[in-house]
């Protein structure tokens, strides 16, 4: 199949274009004008993939860089927990994802026999939840954040409108050995002074990098649209899986992180760390879908060794 993807060097996009270059797959990366969308660029990209520009800023996308694809994938956005969430800083986690996505559903809808498109979304979506068991069903929060995904998602409207099936790949949180959520909790745990954040209660619902990739793979190819919950099968606790990573590395985790320490270092987006979102796949379970990493220790072991 070919497949167009947006926000193509972030974690999830470069996994997912390797993944599927491999599988013998047409790749085309949009890309900013300027030094990525180069010839140099061009020529050392692998084989099977294309770089087409694009600028989401100005809305400029040729119509024809999404023509005869069977998905675009977009995963573009500023990231989540780059930055302190100031005004400024909140506006652009809005702007970037509301912007791109719009142009994208824009475009895919002046095609004749549109792909379908992935949207990344977020488990977000359902806000602080406690003990309650969540699925692409519930209802959604009423949090930043909650607010945040529900304007993504209904930026993809045009394309939706003009008979696109339209996905929105609400993630949780994704585990790889470098990057992403653990970024900043590994090298704690690896020397020994990690430990649950909070009260280490709050559920955490998480996938694997290589699960996440899986997942959009099997929904370009799955009939399935509107939300589907990126996330395994078995959600956690954030303590239950501190202590696996930390049970992996063989160190201890017993040194808590308190709410109030995370708001001084982080601001508002520590509440995001600290919420509860208890949420299960049932879309991906009822489509036949396989996790590799299902269970928190086996995900443990895999980031760690990695």
């Amino acid at each position: 199949m070919d497949v167009v993807v947006a926000g193509s060097h972030g974690l999830i996009g470069s996994a997912l274009v390797a993944d599927l270059v491999t599988r013998g797959h047409g790749v085309r990366r949009l890309v900013r004008r300027g030094a990525e969308s180069s010839g140099a660029a061009e020529a050392a990209a692998p084989s099977g993939v294309r770089h087409v520009p694009w600028d989401p800023r100005t809305g400029e996308l040729d119509p024809a860089a999404l023509d005869g694809a069977d998905a675009v994938v977009n995963l573009a956005g500023a990231g989540i927990g780059d930055h302190r969430w100031t005004p400024a800083y909140k506006q652009k986690l809005l702007g970037s994802r509301t912007t791109t996505t719009s142009l994208l559903a824009r475009t895919i809808a002046r095609l004749d026999g549109p792909p379908v498109l992935v949207n990344a979304s977020a488990v977000g979506a359902y806000g602080d939840r406690g003990d309650e068991v969540l699925t692409e069903a519930s209802t959604r929060g009423d949090d930043f954040l909650a607010g945040l995904v529900k304007a993504w998602e209904n930026a993809t409207a045009p394309a939706a409108d003009a008979g696109a099936r339209v996905v929105w790949l609400r993630s949780g949180i994704v585990l790889a050995p470098s990057g992403g959520a653990l970024g900043r909790l590994l090298p704690l745990l690896r020397l020994g002074v990690g430990g649950p954040l909070g009260s280490g209660r709050q559920w955490w619902s998480w996938i694997t990098l290589t699960d996440e990739v899986a997942a959009i793979r099997h929904v370009i190819g799955a009939d399935v649209r509107g939300p589907v919950n990126a996330v395994a099968p078995e959600p956690t606790t954030n303590r239950d899986l501190t202590r696996a990573l930390a049970q992996a590395l063989y160190r201890p985790a017993v040194l808590k992180v308190p709410k109030f320490a995370l708001r001084i270092a982080l601001g508002q987006f520590a509440g995001d760390l600290v919420a509860s979102q208890r949420v299960v796949p049932a879309v991906l379970s009822r489509t036949g879908f396989t996790w590799t990493h299902a269970a928190p220790e086996e995900a443990a072991r895999w980031v760690v060794a990695r």
